[in-house]
């Protein structure tokens, strides 16, 4: 909601619930939400852990895009897999040219194979994550040159 043309200075509260509601029900200790430039993350410590607070608002830098920048970026928590299975040769390996559209990897999620593909054509520059290795929503995977 924005009144005036600016935002209000605190999130709706309700949303903050139901965030918080959803973390208690998935076992997760962070989700962030994001509309445009606004973000809101809720997260929880474990018990024995020092509290932080429970919710922050925090205004995103204005920036170019990610894609812009040739970074492929984790679109969601799962495990990264580099092959398509077990012992195969990986989709992409460092200095490889690709095209876009192209795999270049799979994050696992609730047992849901998701194909990762390159939002661009070029290089692979760099390769950020080991196979099978967990990555959390907005993990800069690999850099496209």
């Amino acid at each position: 909601m924005k009144l005036g043309g600016r935002s209000p200075p605190f999130p709706d509260a309700e949303l903050i619930r139901t965030l918080a509601a959803l973390l208690s029900e998935t076992g997760l200790t962070e989700i962030e939400y994001a509309i445009g430039d606004r973000r809101i993350r809720v997260a929880r410590t474990p018990a024995g852990a020092p509290a932080a607070p429970p919710a922050t608002v925090v205004e995103a830098p204005p920036s170019r895009p990610a894609n812009a920048a040739g970074a492929v970026k984790s679109p969601m928590v799962g495990t990264a897999y580099l092959a398509p299975q077990p012992g195969d040769p990986p989709f992409v390996r460092l200095g490889d040219r690709v095209t876009e559209g192209q795999p270049l990897l799979i994050i696992e999620a609730m047992k849901v194979m998701n194909q990762i593909r390159a939002h661009r054509p070029g290089r692979v520059a760099q390769i950020l994550v080991a196979d099978a290795q967990p990555v959390e929503y907005g993990t800069i995977l690999m850099l496209i040159e």
